[in-house]
């Protein structure tokens, strides 16, 4: 099955909970079957409600909900840019959100190159 950058951020969430789908859908109220779905990315487009009981159930950080809530609207983001900034805490939703327009023509992408232009052009 495809992997989704919505579904490996999700997953990544719940993991650092340490819940299992389960145990997620139990505090979510969301159908465990319907989890693992948006996880394998079977399913890319859980409703807001859904979204919110997610966020609810797995109290991420302001910038993890925020990264969630963005890649339910924008399927089409690199799930090597999701890993990027999972592995880097110190990078803001805003520098994230700059990331994902960076268009790279076909060269591989180096997000760390391309994070520290933004940052540089921020300040």
């Amino acid at each position: 099955m495809p992997e989704t950058a919505l579904g490996t951020w999700l997953k990544n969430l719940r993991n650092r909970r340490s819940l299992s789908l389960r145990e997620l859908a139990d505090r979510s109220g969301v159908d465990h079957a319907y989890i693992h779905r948006l996880e394998a990315g079977v399913k890319e487009s859980p409703s807001e409600e859904v979204v919110d009981k997610l966020v609810s159930a797995l109290a991420p950080s302001k910038r993890d909900a925020e990264i969630l809530r963005f890649l339910v609207e924008h399927g089409n983001i690199d799930i090597k840019l999701v890993d990027f900034v999972r592995e880097d805490p110190n990078v803001v939703f805003d520098e994230f959100h700059m990331l994902t327009t960076v268009v790279n023509r076909g060269a591989r992408p180096d997000y760390a190159t391309s994070l520290a232009r933004i940052r540089k052009f921020m300040k």
